[in-house]
């Protein structure tokens, strides 16, 4: 049964799921200013795309048919960032993130750095910084007679800045901070998030040499040092220590093998890599810029579910060349935030094509995500992407020019390149490569979902099926089934009771070691580098915890991120179960509190520069289930001037407190406004706003009094044995926050933490 392409004629709409449309319409879809539809269907997204990219073709008319083809059935899923600003005619970026450029250590220098990366992230782009080139705290200033605050203290800035810009299309930027592990600060960057709301908009990641490496096997001593002086030397294995305990506890820092990832740099002649984007699939260079996309495996699948079920291999080849094409002429036709980040693109030609719905193309192929034949298969599958994605380059090459910084000698005996087969060394050497690096594994999470919930890059299917709770225009809520995309075809298929195969396994189902040799499988045949979770269980040992970056290191992966559910970090969404009886029970719809007549509670004060008085904020709660949970709020003061808004925010708050469930999402959202005129600083950190500040008391409060736990957010009231709540989304307010590929994704709403 080939089921690659529908059989029905039915617009694309009406056959994918409830929740794929709904996120098109809201994440993707082109709107006038007004929120008028000019998209009419997905259809035509896919065309405003194909017609876009044309642009940059002699012949428009002549490519633009193919580049629609190629985006039909969701085969082809150009990044976000693409799919939503290409042909949209507003000044916004098609490049889905940049590395900015190395920071001198100079504070002229650093706060010129911090206009580049806002105005990058005004127009969409996440941003990573290495902050290794900034002197440690306490080290002497010289001509002024002070000490270094350290990179830390300028983090904190960059961390202000973020919360305040809010990024094209709505979506908030997201940030990488790198630093060497033989920074002298480098301890005080691994605890920064052990601080209660520190950094919150930053990833954070340790560079990681190969010669800490050697010195961790040997249990040899590690000097930190900076600008030649060392500051303190330590054991290489108490510095290990403390990376993987603090990343145990709270799913950070990442790992960046840096040393690797330079080594097997194509452009190694040229550039030097120290950070990454914020995901962390594309290292790249100062000022480089990652350009993404990702071949959807599950549509090429044919007959699956059978014993001839097999990947359309010739298929594959194709979809890659036009790819190449579509992705090499969004280089041209893509505004770019400073201009020093047009030149490097254009210099160089980067481009990141991956893959996505591996997991659903596995299981349609019959093999267990994780097993050695699912890792033998998928990096088959890597390297296939791979060969054509080279030779399709070198085509273009022959046609349009090699990347300007392309030096034959020095390129070909690149390790990477002398790796690839002969016949594809032959092409380039004949019309050099059009693009420096070509291939990347990003999360895509979103574009994913809307491609009719396939699995996410190469990580495994979260859950088979899980319920999202809708809500209708009366304000009622509905409960929809959102089902995996290889499960959806499976049931419709064999019968929606048939039992599902031994193979059909979820991220609960594996092994640490079975995420890293998927990883490493696939990273044989990516020239850049892999956004990927090893999701971890909660009980598992720090030893056993460490051996998965060991495990990582030896496999030949070019960085480790992890992820253990716990307190701090929260949990997973609950997942429907497999056989539903009639004796499970269900959440029960939350109801209106009644007041008692006698309430606990505390009392902030609250300044804020404009105002001569302070004001003092009242939050009274009320006990439910051994849960103290917030019930009213009270903001009084002398200065009368905010008095009908505070009061008419106050009753709303308390309105949305007294209806039960949910509420967490308040203190979150009220902490996202900021006011034009300016916010002010508070012990430390950025305030954009008093309506910011009274939401951070809310968030205070209910951490302090246990109904919030810290940095997940995970509301702690349960509603029996049935329903066990995970992280909250700041956007939707459901419970169901997953880390996948390194970043925070909602299952509901498809809201996502890094872009």
């Amino acid at each position: 049964m080939d089921t690659a392409t529908p059989a029905d004629a039915l617009p694309i709409a009406d056959r994918i799921a409830p929740i794929s449309r709904q996120i098109w319409d809201a994440k993707y879809r082109l709107k006038s200013i007004d929120g008028t539809p000019l998209d009419a269907t997905i259809e035509a997204s896919w065309r405003r795309v194909a017609r876009a990219l044309a642009e940059a073709e002699k012949s428009p008319a002549q490519w633009e048919p193919r580049f629609y083809q190629a985006l039909q059935n969701f085969r082809f899923l150009p990044a976000g960032r693409i799919f939503s600003g290409a042909g949209s005619a507003r000044r916004v970026t098609l490049f889905n993130c940049f590395v900015m450029g190395d920071i001198e250590d100079d504070l002229g220098a650093i706060f010129s750095h911090l206009r580049e990366a806002a105005l990058t992230m005004q127009q969409g782009g996440g941003i990573g910084y290495d902050f290794s080139s900034l002197r440690p705290k306490g080290a002497p200033v010289r001509g002024v007679g002070a000490d270094a605050s350290g990179p830390l203290s300028f983090m904190d800035v960059w961390d202000a800045m973020c919360r305040t810009i809010m990024s094209a299309g709505a979506r908030r930027g997201a940030m990488m901070a790198t630093m060497r592990c033989d920074h002298p600060d480098i301890e005080a960057f691994i605890a920064a998030k052990r601080e209660p709301g520190r950094l919150r908009n930053f990833n954070l990641s340790v560079l990681i040499t190969d010669d800490f490496m050697t010195a961790l096997g040997n249990n040899g001593d590690w000097e930190l040092k900076f600008d030649g002086h060392v500051y303190r030397t330590l054991r290489a294995r108490d510095l290990w220590d403390s990376i993987t305990r603090a990343t145990y506890d709270y799913a950070e820092p990442g790992v960046i093998f840096i040393d690797r990832i330079n080594a097997r740099n194509n452009l190694y002649y040229c550039e030097t890599i120290h950070s990454t984007n914020p995901c962390g699939e594309q290292p790249l260079p100062a000022y480089g810029a990652c350009l993404l996309g990702s071949i959807n495996l599950a549509r090429l699948v044919r007959d699956p579910f059978t014993p001839e079920a097999h990947l359309d291999e010739a298929e594959l080849a194709d979809l890659v060349t036009i790819a190449i094409r579509m992705m090499d002429n969004t280089i041209d036709i893509s505004g770019f935030p400073l201009a020093v980040q047009q030149n490097e693109a254009i210099a160089k030609r980067r481009i990141g094509l991956g893959m996505t719905g591996l997991a659903d193309a596995l299981m349609m192929v019959g093999q267990r995500y994780g097993s050695p034949e699912a890792a033998a298969l998928a990096g088959d599958w890597a390297r296939r992407i791979e060969r054509a994605a080279y030779l399709a380059s070198a085509k273009l090459a022959e046609e349009k020019g090699a990347f300007p910084l392309y030096d034959a000698e020095a390129y070909l005996a690149g390790e990477t390149i002398s790796g690839l087969d002969e016949d594809i060394r032959t092409a380039i050497s004949q019309h050099g490569i059009r693009n420096a690096l070509l291939t990347s594994v990003a999360p895509t999470g979103t574009i994913s979902l809307v491609a009719d919930n396939v699995s996410s890059g190469i990580e495994p299917v979260f859950a088979h099926s899980y319920t999202r709770k809708v809500r209708e225009p009366d304000g009622s809520t509905r409960s929809e089934e959102v089902c995996d995309h290889a499960v959806a075809l499976y049931r419709r298929m064999f019968g929606e009771e048939a039992p599902l195969p031994a193979h059909f396994v979820t991220a609960q189902d594996l092994s640490p070691a079975e995420h890293v040799r998927m990883q490493a499988a696939v990273q044989n045949h990516v020239d850049s580098a892999i956004s990927k979770t090893v999701n971890v269980p909660e009980d598992i040992t720090l030893e056993a915890f460490q051996e998965v970056y060991l495990d990582a290191w030896r496999s030949g992966c070019k960085g480790c991120t992890t992820y253990r559910p716990n307190a701090i970090t929260g949990s997973v969404l609950e997942v429907k179960p497999a056989t539903p009886t009639a004796a499970t029970p269900t959440a029960p719809t939350p109801e209106l509190l009644l007041r008692a007549d006698k309430l606990i509670g505390a009392t902030y004060k609250l300044r804020w520069p404009d105002s001569e008085h302070a004001m003092y904020v009242t939050i009274n709660d009320i006990e439910r289930d051994g849960i103290h949970r917030p019930f009213e709020i009270f903001v009084n003061s002398k200065n009368l001037e905010h008095y009908a808004w505070v009061v008419a925010l106050t009753r709303m708050i308390s309105a949305v407190f007294r209806r039960g469930g949910e509420v967490a999402f308040v203190a979150e959202e009220l902490k996202q406004v900021f006011d034009p005129r300016g916010g002010q600083w508070s012990n430390g950190r950025y305030v954009p706003s008093l309506v910011a500040a009274i939401g951070e008391v809310i968030e205070r409060h209910m951490i302090d009094t246990g109904f919030l736990i810290q940095d997940a957010p995970v509301s702690k009231l349960a509603h029996g044995d049935a329903t066990r709540l995970g992280p909250l989304c700041p956007k939707c307010s459901q419970p169901g926050l997953v880390k996948e590929a390194g970043c925070l994704s909602c299952m509901h709403c498809g809201w996502s933490k890094c872009g």
